[in-house]
């Protein structure tokens, strides 16, 4: 069911991997993986299906920072996919169907205080593990 979140016991610690699975809706505009904190997101990864890119950014003090955008279209409309996303002390690495296809640096420094994982948008979820 989308949206969905779950819990992250104990924060986002170096070493921590989120795997998540399902097919992107076959009209889909946008999906979204998203790490949380109280005060807004430390890691949104979006595909964009208009613009073909994946969008990478932050939300923090009630607004967003400077979008990634560079880097392959890793995702296909209709498709299945398998994210992971691993984190490390200074950056997210994302792998799509096995492949690394982005990284993004880590901003936020209070790891344990990331305690969400939501994922929404276009997509039919089929495993999640956080």
């Amino acid at each position: 069911m989308v949206p969905y979140k779950c819990i992250i016991y104990g924060g986002v610690l170096p070493g921590k991997c989120f795997v998540i699975q399902g097919v992107i809706n076959p009209q889909a505009k946008r999906v979204g993986f998203s790490l949380r904190h109280k005060t807004g997101i430390a890691f949104d990864y979006s595909p964009d299906f208009d613009e073909k890119v994946v969008v990478r950014n932050r939300y923090e003090d009630g607004k967003w920072g400077k979008e990634e955008r560079s880097g392959e279209m890793p995702f296909e409309t209709g498709q299945p996919f398998l994210v992971t996303i691993c984190c490390s002390s200074d950056k997210y690495e994302v792998f799509v169907n096995g492949k690394q296809v982005h990284t993004y640096s880590r901003r936020k420094n209070d790891m344990e205080e990331i305690d969400v994982l939501e994922v929404s948008g276009d997509v039919q979820l089929t495993f999640v593990h956080s």
